[in-house]
């Protein structure tokens, strides 16, 4: 209940009346309840002061009583859902904090035509902030699921073979991954081979794996309600110069971007190195996309590693770092790990090798 009393506090700081959480990894944060309600309404009411309120579909309050120790408010598919969110306020209304970027248009109309004079205001990023420092009890989940994202990316290499599909190989990594242990995938997993490496955001299909190809893994294993994100690539056969050109210019890349990690440092540090590591190579036209992203109860989240972005690196901030190089006539390699920042440098959570395999 510290995050909940936490964010009560920013309510009396803003003199607001209260705040609907609504984002259901927020929702999570807050309660320790994982749910996807789909259309159905979910949500955490926080007061001011008082006991804060979940409100979820009806069929999820006995999952729900095993993890949130407070009102839990029922809703089923005949009744208004939003009318039995008002009538469970516990004070008067007239400052509501929303999470703008997950609040609908329509969402909002239901509120400020059951709250009359409603004035809105955004908690986005207070969230962001409370979620931005990882405790010691997430980084054991964290860690837990950087282990079996290795694991992942060990099963996938053991798979290659002539003949099998992308799909194929892709099918028994998650099965295996689940087998042992995760909640699920951060993500759809990518298997990609061959010259489809050089789509950053590839889909794998039924393409058979041959000799020559890189094959490129990129997937995330969730345990405990908290996300991993890997990226391998290796080589099925013998790489060409070129190719083994490529792997190791990201690899230098990736490498330089992790050694710079500590307090102190600036987000977009960290892109130039790996981004200048990559242009002094002559590949910098084939790097297309921003250095990596957050980590945590969301695969994506908060902060973006970009060459824009100012941001001081604080101790127990947790992200990944991403290079890439996508040659569409050569091929494409991205090498991804996900570290924290601690007091006096960093942590590689994901620890499966960077060196060049040849299967």
């Amino acid at each position: 209940m510290q995050k909940l009393a936490a964010l009560q506090a920013y309510l009396t700081d803003n003199q607001l009346d209260a705040a609907f959480i609504t984002h259901p990894d927020n929702v999570f944060y807050f309660t320790g309840f994982r749910s996807n309600p789909h259309e159905r309404l979910l949500g955490v009411f926080v007061p001011v002061q008082g006991e804060s309120f979940l409100i979820c579909p009806q069929m999820e309050v006995p999952d729900a009583k095993e993890f949130f120790s407070g009102t839990i408010v029922g809703h089923v598919d005949t009744e208004n859902a939003w009318d039995k969110l008002v009538a469970s306020f516990t004070i008067p209304v007239a400052k509501l904090a929303i999470e703008k970027s997950h609040m609908t248009v329509e969402r909002m109309e239901f509120l400020e035509s059951r709250i009359q004079g409603v004035a809105f205001s955004g908690i986005d990023e207070v969230i962001t902030e409370m979620r931005l420092i990882k405790t010691e009890e997430e980084l054991v989940h964290l860690r837990e699921a950087a282990a079996l994202a290795d694991y992942a990316i060990e099963v996938g290499c053991s798979l290659l073979a002539e003949g099998k599909t992308e799909m194929d190989i892709l099918s028994e990594v998650e099965t295996a991954v689940k087998a042992k242990g995760a909640d699920g995938m951060s993500f759809s997993t990518m298997v990609l081979s061959g010259l489809k490496t050089a789509s950053p955001h590839g889909t794998p299909g039924n393409k058979k794996i041959e000799k020559g190809d890189f094959v490129l893994f990129d997937l995330g294993v969730i345990v405990n309600g908290y996300c991993s994100d890997i990226t391998r690539t290796v080589a099925f056969g013998e790489p060409t110069a070129a190719q083994r050109e490529i792997y190791e210019t990201v690899k230098q890349a990736e490498e330089k971007a992790v050694a710079l990690v500590r307090p102190g440092v600036l987000a977009k540090e960290l892109d130039a190195a790996a981004r200048d590591s990559i242009e002094a190579a002559g590949y910098g036209e084939y790097f297309t996309h921003r250095l990596g992203h957050g980590l945590g109860i969301s695969v994506h989240e908060f902060p973006s590693i970009h060459g824009e972005n100012d941001m001081e690196l604080r101790e127990g901030m947790v992200f990944t770092i991403e290079p890439g190089i996508y040659h569409p006539e050569v091929t494409g390699v991205r090498i991804e790990d996900d570290v924290v920042v601690t007091a006096d440098g960093v942590e590689v959570l994901t620890k499966f090798t960077k060196e060049l395999l040849v299967v």
